[in-house]
C-alpha cells in the first residue's frame, strides 16, 4: 500500500514521457511519487488508451494517500476518460495542461485528410469539436479539476484557423470546462507549457492546496 502522495503525469498526442520531464522532476523535489507513464497516443481510441494506462497504475488507484493527475493536452482529455470509468476512491486532484475539452478548430479542419487519419490514429479524430464524438467518454466534473492555457502562438497558420486567443494549437475557450474550479492563462505555446517553470509552481500549488498560486507580480512569462 503506498502511503506516499502520488501524481501520474500523461503526455499528449505528438510527445512522449520526455515532455514531461521538467515537470515531473519538479514535484518530485516537492515530495510527490511522480508516474510519467508513457502510452502509444496515435495507436488507439481514448477508450482504448485510458484502459491501458488505468492497468499500468491501478495499484495505485487503492492507496490510502491521494493520487493526483496531470494532463497535457490529449492527455487533460484522458484523464478525464480514466476517472470516468476508473475513479480511485482516493482521488485527490486534477490539473490540465493545454487541454482541448472543447475540441480543436486545427482538428476540425484536417480530420478528413490521409495525413491527419495516418498521423494521429483513431485519438486524434475524437478531438474535433463536435460534443457527440466525446460525451460518452467524460462525467462531470465533480472533482477540484484546475486549468491552464497558452495564449501564444508561433504556428500563423493555425491560428489563422483557430481565430481567436490560441496556444498555436488549442483556443483558450476549448482549455475551459464546465466544472472547472479554476482556469489560469500563461504567456506560453503549446508545446511550451510542460516546460514553463510557472506552470510548474501553479500546478504543485493546485495540487496542495486547490488553488492557483497568487502573485504578487505578472507571472506571465514566454516559453518556446
Amino acid at each position: 500500500m503506498h502511503s506516499k502522495e502520488s501524481v501520474i503525469l500523461l503526455h499528449g498526442l505528438f510527445h512522449g514521457r520526455c515532455h514531461m520531464r521538467k515537470l515531473d522532476a519538479y514535484l518530485t523535489r516537492e515530495g510527490y511519487e511522480v508516474l510519467n507513464i508513457g502510452y502509444p497516443a496515435r495507436k488507439w481510441s481514448l477508450e482504448e488508451l485510458a484502459r491501458r494506462v488505468y492497468q499500468q497504475t491501478e495499484l495505485y488507484f487503492t492507496q490510502e494517500a491521494p493520487l493526483h493527475f496531470v494532463g497535457y493536452s490529449m492527455g487533460g482529455l484522458l484523464v478525464r476518460a480514466i476517472l470516468n470509468q476508473y475513479r480511485p476512491a482516493c482521488l485527490g486532484r486534477v490539473v490540465q495542461l493545454a487541454a482541448p475539452n472543447k475540441g480543436s478548430e486545427v482538428a476540425d479542419f484536417v480530420k478528413n485528410s490521409w495525413l491527419f487519419k495516418t498521423l494521429c490514429g483513431p485519438a486524434g479524430q475524437q478531438l474535433i469539436t463536435n460534443p457527440e464524438a466525446t460525451q460518452h467518454l467524460f462525467g462531470p466534473i465533480d472533482y477540484e479539476l484546475g486549468g491552464i492555457a497558452g495564449n501564444r502562438s508561433r504556428s500563423p497558420i493555425s491560428s489563422r484557423i483557430i481565430n481567436e486567443e490560441n496556444d498555436g494549437k488549442v483556443s483558450v475557450e476549448s482549455t475551459r470546462v464546465e466544472g472547472m474550479k479554476e482556469h489560469l492563462i500563461i504567456k506560453a505555446t503549446h508545446t511550451g507549457v510542460p516546460f514553463n517553470k510557472h506552470v510548474h509552481r501553479h500546478t504543485h500549488y493546485f495540487l496542495k492546496h486547490g488553488t492557483f498560486q497568487q502573485q504578487k507580480e505578472p507571472v506571465l512569462q514566454e516559453s518556446h
